[in-house]
């Protein structure tokens, strides 16, 4: 029988079974789970990151969001005070047309100098303030582009909205400002430009009596766009049409004036001028036109003189009186007077409209001799000698026209 082999020191020998033959050494240590760990990492970090780029696009978004709001709001605001700016300007620009063209009518005239510089100076800064208004209106406000995507785009589209939004709220604070400066200008030129063109009707009345020997009809045309234009409240088109029509009708005038007095030059002119003056002061109130010949009716030559009166009704009435050169060179006999009172007694129907029947020959000159003797005036040129002696009746009923 073989010898069993000895066991190694501090072994032991165990008949296994089934009769294997074991060795049993210290027991196995466990093995790590190294990659299992590393992989729960990766994970939990990548989820970390995630989670991390998720917030940061999310509050991108929400930021820009909040951003384009107030942005959109700012621009809300500044497009309606753009909008106010501009209609402002429309208005201030249609007031410095009708102001400059006033402006350009005035001829120096009939303006009085004390409204015409204040008016002067708020028309040139008006004209300032429209240079000032006209760029800013056309000014394009900033306008949000797309969303972007990406949250570092994000982030930087936000940073612009809120620049612009700042922008936008400095341009609506222009825009108040500019259109205030507007309004104020566009007052200003009204304001003064109506006080001008007033003080211009006012003066009417004085240039008239400067020039009394325009012709009539000239003289009625200004009267009335005296009377158009002192009717203004504001410097409209209808007012600076009103204003020109007078200084027209002022110009028009003294270029009637100019040829009147030119006919009257000679050796007479005193005497004439004295003589218009004359019937002036008989009948204040009627427009006169008066017109110089050699033969008025076939009288005028030697001794003779002769009147001839013409007269319009209506408001206002007014005559033209022809008088003989003859008038003036007996001047100021008593002749001379008791006819020119005649003819004056003509004229002055158009202040007693009614009085007498004006469609008989007859009473129309004796009208005019009545009225000739209630002014004083005896000399049988009082259109006695013509026509014969009025009844008393009728010189007392002339004389009730003044």
């Amino acid at each position: 029988m073989a010898e069993s082999p000895v066991p190694p020191s501090g072994g032991h020998q165990i008949e296994p079974a089934f009769g294997a033959v074991a060795e049993l050494g210290p027991a196995p240590e466990p093995k790590p789970h190294r990659r299992r760990t590393g992989l729960i990492l990766t994970l939990l970090g990548v989820l970390l990151i995630g989670a991390a780029c998720a917030g940061t696009q999310w509050a991108a978004n929400v930021g820009y969001d909040d951003a384009l709001v107030a942005f959109e709001d700012a621009e809300d605001d500044a497009e309606v005070s753009q909008a106010e700016l501009e209609r402002a300007l429309l208005a201030l620009t249609e007031t410095t047309e009708v102001a400059t063209t006033v402006a350009e009518t005035d001829s120096g005239t009939l303006m009085d100098a004390a409204s015409k510089e204040p008016f002067a100076a708020a028309l040139s800064e008006a004209e300032a303030a429209e240079t000032e208004a006209v760029a800013l209106v056309d000014d394009e406000l900033p306008e949000a582009t797309d969303k972007p995507d990406w949250a570092w785009e994000l982030f930087g589209a936000t940073s612009e909205l809120n620049a612009d939004r700042d922008e936008l709220a400095e341009d609506e604070d222009e825009f108040d400002d500019t259109r205030s400066t507007v309004t104020t200008a566009s007052d200003a030129v009204n304001e003064t430009g109506t006080a001008a063109i007033l003080s211009a009707a006012e003066a009417a009345g004085a240039f008239e009596a400067a020039h009394v020997s325009a012709r009539n009809t000239d003289i009625i045309a200004m009267r009335r766009a005296a009377e158009r234009v002192s009717g203004a409240t504001a410097l409209d088109a209808t007012a600076a049409e009103a204003y020109a029509e007078l200084e027209s009708a002022a110009e028009q005038m003294l270029a009637s004036e100019q040829a009147e007095l030119a006919e009257k030059q000679g050796p007479l002119h005193d005497a004439r001028v004295e003589i218009e003056a004359f019937a002036r002061d008989l009948a204040p109130g009627v427009l006169l036109d008066f017109d110089w010949s050699p033969l008025v009716n076939g009288y005028g030559e030697a001794d003779s003189m002769g009147g001839y009166a013409t007269w319009w009704y209506g408001d206002p009435g007014y005559a033209n009186l022809e008088l003989s050169n003859s008038v003036a060179q007996y001047w100021p006999g008593d002749r001379s007077k008791a006819l020119v009172a005649h003819e004056v007694g003509h004229a002055i129907s158009v202040k007693c409209e009614g009085m007498y029947d004006d469609t008989d020959q007859g009473t129309i000159e004796a009208w005019a001799t009545a009225w000739a003797i209630g002014m004083g005036f005896h000399d049988a040129a009082n259109g006695t000698s013509a026509y014969g002696a009025p009844p008393q009746s009728l010189i007392d009923a002339a004389a009730a026209c003044r």
